[in-house]
């Protein structure tokens, strides 16, 4: 197989994915599509030197949101109406309290609370991915919680419970 055939079937196996998590970070449509754009625009860059793509996809997915966060840009919405959503199951009002919940975190405290949680990563791993040491994630994971928790109010137990 071509190389580019290899990015192609890593990239087509791994969208949903990196899509979820994408969602998770950013919680807007657009923003995720551009997320998950970029982090895989850069991976082919890099394809020949990767040994690991889905850690590389997981580690460039959360340094690119944080990078993207940093720039006067990353607000910007493309359109003023709202795409139609299909149902899915669950508690939408849990979703979405957890969602603003989380906006209102610094991107890396939401970054490393998704890669921690939602990607279901051990401290080192998240660690590894975000370039830092795992005592400054175990300590950020901690003060993220509980500004989630201060955010979230009565809502947190509702979280806990599911």
């Amino acid at each position: 197989m071509r190389p580019t055939e290899d990015f192609e079937e890593f990239a087509r196996a791994r969208i949903p994915h990196l899509y979820r998590t994408a969602w998770l970070l950013t919680g807007d449509r657009h923003h995720t599509e551009d997320l998950v754009q970029d982090t895989l625009a850069n991976m082919l860059k890099t394809w020949q030197r990767i040994d690991n793509p889905s850690a590389y996809a997981r580690a460039a997915l959360a340094r690119t949101f944080i990078s993207q966060r940093r720039r006067k840009s990353w607000s910007e919405r493309p359109t003023a109406e709202l795409p139609e959503r299909a149902e899915r199951a669950g508690d939408p009002e849990l979703r979405l309290s957890l969602q603003s919940a989380l906006a209102e975190l610094a991107p890396l405290d939401r970054a490393v609370l998704v890669l921690r949680f939602f990607e279901d990563r051990s401290v080192e791993q998240v660690a590894l991915d975000l370039g830092k040491n795992a005592s400054a994630i175990t300590t950020r994971t901690s003060r993220a919680l509980d500004r989630l928790r201060a955010v979230l109010g009565d809502g947190a137990a509702q979280l806990i419970a599911h």
